[in-house]
């Protein structure tokens, strides 16, 4: 950790390249990088259905616009979008533009140009259930919004409320039809895209205005003037509006952005410091203990899983040895992030799991097929002249099994066993994907909070180490004490 601490101290690459004449460097390399994240979906930037090898959305055409207008080329970066801004600071990026809202926060550490869109954070209910209006109605439940977004700003302002964090934008419309949100608060863009259009939804009001515009770095002065000129002459001749009519975004919120009248204010939870609080650290502390429940209820599904599985490829007739051979296939060869999607969202129509036992369930029927394979080794590892002698003594081959194969087998895969427990303690981050808070997404969540990747991820790195560290010297012990030694 002490070597993570003094590399993040060091100067990148991408920070010499950035400060002075931001300007100079963009027409140099005839190149404006802007950051932006796919999986925001229609209307932001998305991959064309037409031609998926091309991207297209709102900010697209405005980040062609304005690279015209400063005599160079747009170029698109992928990023993660709550991870946009350290991408900036690195210099992997020129600017973003990808719905990037305005915040106290954010102008603490980057410069913002002249807003480009307006917008009203939108809370979406189910038809089928009455609240009173606004947040107020919702005290006490789960409402769901997107982490590090001006929406989970507003929600942390209200006392009261679950709330649940999400990546994608589709999710929690989804988690709300299937009964598992009470609301979900988002830009009214992405809840008329998203929400709005399911029959069982419908807008709960207005809980909030914003902005979004360009971020860029506060040391390039003279990129953030050319920038603003060159949205100002889009604003004046029309190219702005003519964009955001093409993509049916015009109205009066944009009108009155245009006239230079800024939006509402919105109420906002007071920022940190650069510290963890008592109570982050409280966070971090739970996190850590879902992480240590999830890792040990997914282990002994596992291990029951695996040993069923490789006693039905060894034992099992014709049909159940296909199958169970396909199972073990089918989870090793795909990957355990598309398997907890499936069982969360894909299943929900069938079955909707809550976050917590999807997560158990996907990582327990993952890893049963690589415990099957380490019991497979074990029984392997067993003479079949032991069955026989058994045999020949007058045990059935239920009790050769039960008392002289199996034994010897699980001394074999103990230790294995027990790294795979260390590899799923870790895969337990994973789980964020569909809503659970452990240890990773809590650094995430903290990280966003202060503004600051550095102390949660250190915090992360040193709870992870001391949870697998034991585990560690067990899988060794196990090892040397278990495992047979060469005859």
């Amino acid at each position: 950790m002490a070597f993570v601490a003094a590399l993040a101290a060091w100067p990148s690459g991408g920070e010499a390249a950035t400060g002075g004449d931001g300007l100079d460097r963009v027409r140099a390399s005839g190149v404006l990088r802007w950051g932006g994240d796919l999986q925001g979906g229609e209307p932001y930037v998305f991959q064309d259905p037409a031609d998926p090898t091309r991207i297209a959305g709102f900010e697209v055409d405005i980040a062609n616009a304005l690279a015209r207008r400063l005599g160079v080329r747009a170029t698109f970066v992928q990023n993660d979008w709550q991870l946009l801004i350290p991408a900036l600071e690195r210099g992997d990026l020129d600017v973003i533009l990808n719905g990037l809202e305005v915040t106290a926060a954010r102008r603490r550490r980057i410069a913002f140009t002249r807003p480009y869109f307006g917008f009203a954070v939108t809370l979406v209910v189910r038809r089928d259930v009455d609240t009173a209006p606004g947040l107020a109605g919702l005290r006490g439940r789960r409402v769901g919004t997107l982490g590090g977004s001006l929406s989970h700003d507003v929600l942390s302002a209200e006392p009261g409320l679950d709330v649940v964090l999400y990546e994608g934008t589709e999710e929690p419309y989804l988690d709300l039809e299937y009964g598992r949100l009470d609301g979900v608060v988002l830009d009214d863009i992405i809840a008329e895209r998203f929400g709005l259009v399911r029959p069982t939804l419908r807008a709960g009001g207005v809980v909030g205005e914003g902005t979004y515009a360009i971020g860029l770095r506060p040391d390039e002065p003279a990129l953030h003037r050319a920038l603003d000129e060159a949205l100002g002459d889009m604003i004046r001749d029309g190219e702005l509006r003519a964009i955001l009519e093409r993509w049916h975004l015009w109205n009066d919120r944009q009108v009155a952005l245009a006239s230079g009248a800024p939006p509402a204010d919105t109420p906002m939870p007071s920022p940190g410091d650069a510290g963890l609080t008592a109570g982050q650290w409280g966070l971090f502390l739970r996190a850590a203990g879902v992480t240590v429940v999830i890792s040990v209820l997914s282990m002994a599904l596992a291990v029951a899983g695996g040993l069923g599985l490789s006693l039905a490829r060894r034992y099992g007739g014709g049909v159940l040895r296909v199958t169970a051979s396909t199972y073990v296939e089918v989870f090793r060869g795909t990957p355990v992030l598309l398997q907890l999607y499936v069982i969360y969202f894909g299943l929900a129509s069938v079955i909707a799991l809550d976050a917590f036992t999807a997560a158990v369930l996907g990582l327990g029927l993952n890893y049963a097929a690589y415990e099957s394979e380490l019991y497979r080794a074990g029984l392997d590892a067993v003479p079949a002249g032991q069955t026989e002698a058994a045999l020949a003594l007058g045990m059935s081959r239920r009790q050769a099994l039960t008392r002289i194969v199996l034994p010897q087998a699980l001394r074999v895969a103990l230790p294995g066993i027990a790294n795979d427990f260390i590899a799923l303690l870790k895969d337990t981050s994973l789980v964020s994907v569909i809503t659970v808070v452990e240890l990773t997404k809590q650094m995430t969540i903290t990280a966003v909070q202060l503004q600051s990747w550095l102390v949660p991820g250190l915090l992360c790195a040193a709870l992870y180490l001391a949870l697998s560290w034991p585990l560690g010297r067990l899988a060794r012990n196990l090892e040397r004490r278990l495992v047979p030694g060469p005859t």
